[in-house]
């Protein structure tokens, strides 16, 4: 059924200009497919360009303070990404010699790098017949199918498609379909699956078949008053300097609850994002 659609021609003709499709650097893409879990394309051009600037290397990222890749993060939010990426640069360093690994397997060991990580740098960077499969690819594949899926089935109808075709421009096009018009209140007229989509042709009428498929994420919840909230003002906190226990619950915005304050800042702690030393919480050296 996709098959039938010539998406490499419409990528051609309609795929985004991002930096990071300029390049075949695995470093640098991976820091591109980090960056942009959870944080808008618009957002991460530029800091993007800015980190790399500053961490051009697994080996530079490696021999860096965790406080300066996280205070280099700043403003990106999902501060547990940058210690992520600075753990994955220690292993390259350590277990690679410094040079990005090609094989899924060997992408998958890395700290932080989960199945769509290691599948978008092993297309991106070294054009390997693998599918990338996101949330938007997820909803793709469920309305076109007309049905609901597992991941099984989500990953296995999208290495499918990918067989006979060029991964990096089919995997490109996938999510820039998915970004577009495939959203959760789709724009079906200009997307490229229309033709083909069993759920648009039956007239785009609930259940919607994406709704309950593994890999299609329901909406966030409320960030005003969350514990992520709480999260992100400590850590941003942490980058002028450390905090006293004293001070955590109204650092966090959390005055007159202590005891969510030190709660919430226990996961700090073991996400690695702060450590807590003589009744003081500091960024990781």
């Amino acid at each position: 059924m996709l098959d039938a659609v010539d998406l490499e021609g419409w990528f051609a003709d309609h795929g985004r200009d991002l930096p990071w499709r300029r390049t075949r650097d695995p470093w640098s893409i991976l820091v591109s497919e980090i960056m942009l879990q959870q944080t808008q394309v618009s957002r991460v051009i530029d800091r993007w360009h800015r980190f790399l600037d500053r961490f051009p290397t697994p080996a530079v990222t490696a021999g860096a303070p965790v406080a300066a890749v996280i205070d280099e993060w700043s403003g990106l939010g999902y501060n547990r990404r940058a210690v992520n990426l600075h753990r994955c640069a220690v292993a390259v360093t350590e277990r690679f010699g410094g040079t990005m690994p090609a094989t899924l397997d060997e992408l998958l060991s890395l700290p932080g790098v989960g199945a769509y990580t290691a599948r978008a740098v092993a297309v991106f960077a070294f054009e390997q017949d693998e599918a990338v499969v996101d949330t938007n690819v997820a909803r793709i594949l469920a309305r076109t199918a007309g049905r609901t899926m597992t991941r099984a089935e989500v990953q296995r109808l999208a290495d499918e498609c990918v067989v006979g075709r060029d991964p990096w421009a089919w995997n490109q096009a996938m999510l820039d379909v998915g970004a577009a018009y495939c959203r959760p209140d789709p724009d079906c007229g200009p997307c490229p699956f229309s033709p083909v989509c069993r759920w648009h042709l039956a007239g785009g009428h609930d259940p919607d078949p994406a709704d309950g498929s593994a890999g299609v994420s329901g909406r966030q919840s409320r960030f005003e008053g969350s514990d992520r909230q709480g999260r992100g003002r400590l850590v941003r906190a942490l980058r002028h300097g450390p905090v006293a226990d004293e001070d955590l619950a109204a650092v966090m915005g959390w005055a007159d609850d202590t005891s969510r304050a030190e709660r919430v800042a226990a996961t700090l702690v073991a996400d690695g994002l702060t450590v807590h030393v003589n009744g003081r919480y500091l960024l990781p050296s």
